[in-house]
């Protein structure tokens, strides 16, 4: 009973993920009526309106600007924490964030038209699909009770047709019945959801529901997002790349100087930097913002400028050397700024998300425990590409909306069972789509409600660690079963009298009654055996059939080795057809499957898919073909 009660409390999904996207929407709008500005509910505004939004404001609606520029935050619907600069024509949605600038739009879609919209609509239809994971329990129960209730009876009349007395029969009956009472069977899959659960917590992981720590153990495929989960998600810089005759110094004070009164997370980047420094800003005068492409002012005296290549090269020469320097740190994905004094280039410094420093070892134990590890990300495909190769992962999938990701995630769960790793609102359809969602608990609400893990600390490590963990609990469930049915197997025929006509042996009910307390000690007992399992040790991990072949392999198991890399060729193939992610997910899977291709990047912005490995063309071309696309050309 106790079981059944701690099952009926655990499943289902909670619904406040729905309410928290709900109240993400702004509440208000300020429309322009005739000329002025008026506050109205958002259930006022109506397509062809035309709103404004100040800096920090959140946009009401889906719209387009008509004047103005900014920068708009929006993080909660594609994962990208760098703001996007926008100006007239561009188009803005509701719940991101206006962080500088002043904007009027034109509404395009408003109520249950909003991309936030579609979000939450996509959280509720996956959330009434997904279907609850069945009990081992309840499965053998199922049967074994009748079964044992049967034979019972049969043992019961079969003592009374052999002409032994009614008390004779009934007490073998009983037996039968005592001794196969199924109190360990009962308790066989709670105890051990209850131990696991609270070793779990006390490593600050929890499951949400008892199908959810079955489920994780039964993972072949993890797909992780990037921003804020592989990453830290806040800008950060990476390199200082002074102008020669130019000190690091010199640079940064320039540089810091100038951000001062930027509202920019880029510029936050330097000024964080410099404060760690620090350094005590300059005065500046004459302060301009050239949306999309840097800032001026004047600083004790000398006309500071910054901002990207194209803005600074008209202003001062950039040495072919520094270039190709930006270049390369442009490829590892980070966004050099340029910064210049009076048309003297005073040097470069590289701003990035930076990734998580266990990332690479997390992506490789992963890998270890036989899961293809996938990265999601709604970054574009070479910032994707470059954080990707440096983390390890087996694939990787760029420029995802949030609808991009919940498609890819039914992609991948026709190859296997899926967990999804993901921290922001735009991961919540994904979330909740997967067999498991995961959430990174310094997180959004949204995903940590939408999620069936959450992860407490926010540490990458927790992830094999609740796999580890919800494999052993799936394998103490197992022995449990064996523990509450050995001794039915040996008991029910001595009970039942099977053994008196041969050796006269008969047991007494009593008896029986202490073997089927013995049953349930042994399986009590078992389940606190998971208390001393140290899910952090990689010692016991073993492999399922893994999905994809890793892109690298490591030489040696200690983080002092190096990536050994064969010798592989990489090729890059020019598809026709693409239109969307679901068209990505679709060639993603085909490549994949293909023998020799180690990693595969599919870019839908490029049309293209980057493939290594020792794949030949032919066999690429084929796959391409089967997955329904036209191949252009492979380079």
């Amino acid at each position: 009973t106790v079981g059944k009660m701690l099952e009926a409390h655990s499943k289902g999904k909670t619904t406040d993920a729905l309410k928290n996207l709900m109240n993400l929407s702004p509440k208000t709008a300020t429309l322009l009526v005739d000329g002025q500005e008026q506050v109205v509910p958002i259930g006022q505004v109506s397509q062809g309106d035309v709103f404004v939004v100040r800096s920090g404001d959140s946009i009401p609606v889906d719209g387009v600007i008509l004047e103005g520029s900014c920068a708009v935050d929006e993080s909660a619907l594609t994962g990208e924490s760098i703001p996007v600069d926008k100006t007239v024509g561009a188009k803005v949605s509701a719940a991101t964030i206006n962080r500088s600038g002043y904007v009027r739009c034109r509404a395009t879609r408003v109520g249950k038209d909003t991309t936030l919209s579609q979000i939450i609509k996509m959280v509720s239809d996956a959330a009434a699909t997904k279907a609850p994971i069945a009990k081992v329990a309840d499965k053998v129960s199922g049967v074994f009770v009748p079964v044992v209730i049967t034979l019972a009876i049969i043992t019961t009349v079969v003592w009374l047709l052999v002409g032994k007395d009614v008390g004779f029969s009934l007490a073998r009956g009983i037996s039968v019945l005592v001794i196969s009472c199924p109190c360990a069977l009962g308790l066989a899959t709670p105890v051990a959801i209850m131990v696991g659960n609270g070793k779990g917590a006390g490593n600050g992981i929890l499951f949400k529901t008892a199908a959810s720590l079955e489920a994780a153990g039964k993972t072949d495929i993890i797909a992780m997002d990037k921003t804020g989960t592989l990453t830290y998600g806040k800008p950060q810089v990476t390199d200082l790349l002074p102008a020669e005759g130019i000190s690091e110094q010199v640079l940064l004070q320039a540089a810091f100087s100038l951000e001062q009164k930027s509202e920019h997370p880029l510029a936050t980047a330097i000024l964080d930097y410099g404060k760690k420094q620090n350094m005590q800003p300059e005065d500046s005068q004459d302060f301009t913002v050239a949306p999309g492409n840097g800032l001026t002012a004047t600083i004790d005296g000398k006309h500071i400028i910054g901002g990207n290549r194209a803005f600074i090269a008209p202003q001062a020469d950039i040495p072919q050397a520094l270039a190709q320097q930006a270049d390369a740190l442009a490829e590892q994905g980070k966004t050099p700024l340029y910064f210049a004094a009076d048309g003297k280039l005073l040097g470069i410094i590289a701003v990035a998300d930076v990734m998580k420093e266990n990332a690479p070892q997390v992506v490789r134990e992963l890998q270890g425990m036989g899961l293809e590890v996938v990265m999601l990300t709604g970054d574009n495909h070479r910032t994707a590409a470059a954080i990707g190769k440096q983390i390890g992962v087996d694939t990787v999938i760029s420029d995802v909306l949030p609808q991009g990701k919940e498609q890819t995630i039914r992609e991948l769960a026709q190859r296997g069972k899926v967990a999804m790793v993901g921290d922001g609102i735009n991961d919540a359809p994904a979330l909740t789509r997967a067999d498991v969602g995961i959430a990174i608990g310094a997180g959004t609400d949204v995903a940590i409600d939408a999620a069936d893990v959450v992860l407490m600390k926010s540490d990458l490590a927790d992830i094999p660690a609740a796999i580890r963990l919800s494999r052993r609990v799936l394998t103490n469930i197992h022995e449990n079963l064996f523990w509450a049915f050995i001794y039915n197997v040996i008991g029910i025929p001595l009970a039942a009298g099977v053994w008196i006509p041969l050796f006269g042996w008969q047991l007494n009910p009593m008896f029986g009654a202490a073997a089927m307390s013995l049953s349930s000690f042994c399986v009590v007992t078992n389940a606190l055996r998971l208390n001393f399992v140290d899910i952090r040790s990689t010692k016991h991990d073993h492999k399922k059939k893994h999905t994809a072949a890793p892109a690298q392999e490591q030489s040696c198991p200690d983080d002092s080795c190096t990536i050994k890399e064969d010798t592989t060729m990489s090729k890059t193939i020019s598809i026709e057809g693409m239109m969307c992610q679901h068209c990505v997910a679709h060639v993603t899977k085909a490549l994949t499957e293909v023998p020799g291709v180690e990693s595969v990047n599919v870019s839908l912005e490029n049309k293209n898919a980057v493939v290594t490995g020792s794949a030949d063309d032919k066999a690429l071309t084929a796959a391409v073909k089967e997955a329904g696309y036209k191949v252009k050309k492979i380079v």
